[in-house]
């Protein structure tokens, strides 16, 4: 489940984001694409199954970290309605041992996990341009670092491709501008090892992703010329 504090930051951003909604101005619908840079936490609702030399470890159980990062976003719009979004980042993360092996540092790593989603942008409602999509998340593994095992064995995991779920809203502030709140679930699991200890774990990882951020939206026939130019989505 989502930490309580999350939830709570969550619930005073959104109301933030309500209060500046109510006063915002309409923004361009024509652009066919849209970045955005945005604050982001990540709530890995995570969980293991631990097992040393093939047998279950009984109690044992591993967590991931929750992080806030910076990332970005770029949106395709085939139509008003229909579009396309990347979304990516870097982050590092820490595991820790749960249960029977409380306390336990499992190791840190770094990961690179692109997501993309086909959306469904609905008419805009009261100004409010709210959004739904899915799609995939790949996540990269890499830079993994020592554990507190014995002989501090590195964690090494698996890269992992999962299943990803999204809702968002952005709300526009004029000349293109919008303020953005979207929220993503991701279920995914990796295979961890340490090498020359027989302990392996399956990991379930399973994201919650938060975001807070600006975007812009533009007609990609305005930056580089006539040449370029697209079609004005109706």
């Amino acid at each position: 489940m989502m930490d309580t504090k999350f939830g709570r930051a969550l619930a005073v951003a959104v109301l933030a984001l309500s209060a500046t909604g109510g006063a915002a101005v309409a923004g361009s619908e024509s652009g066919n694409f849209m970045v955005r840079l945005q604050g982001t936490v990540v709530d890995p609702d995570s969980s293991a199954s631990v097992k040393a030399g093939g047998v279950p470890l009984a109690g044992a159980d591993a967590e991931v970290s929750t992080e806030v990062i910076p990332t970005a976003t770029l949106t395709y719009f085939f139509n008003r309605n229909l579009a396309i979004e990347l979304f990516c980042c870097f982050a590092q993360f820490d595991a820790k041992g749960k249960g029977a092996i409380d306390g336990v540092d499992l190791g840190d790593f770094w990961v690179f996990p692109p997501a993309l989603t086909l959306q469904y942008h609905f008419d805009s409602v009261g100004g409010w341009k709210p959004y739904v999509g899915a799609g995939v998340q790949y996540i990269h593994f890499f830079n993994e670092g020592r554990s507190n095992l014995p002989g501090s064995p590195k964690i090494d995991l698996d890269d992992a491709l999962g299943f990803t779920l999204q809702a968002g809203v952005d709300i526009p502030i004029g000349d293109g501008w919008y303020l953005n709140a979207d929220v993503k679930k991701t279920w995914i699991e990796t295979d961890a090892s340490w090498r020359g200890t027989g302990i392996t774990a399956g990991v379930d990882i399973d994201p919650w992703i938060f975001s807070l951020g600006v975007g812009y939206r533009f007609d990609i026939g305005n930056v580089f010329g006539s040449r370029y130019e697209a079609a004005v989505l109706k």
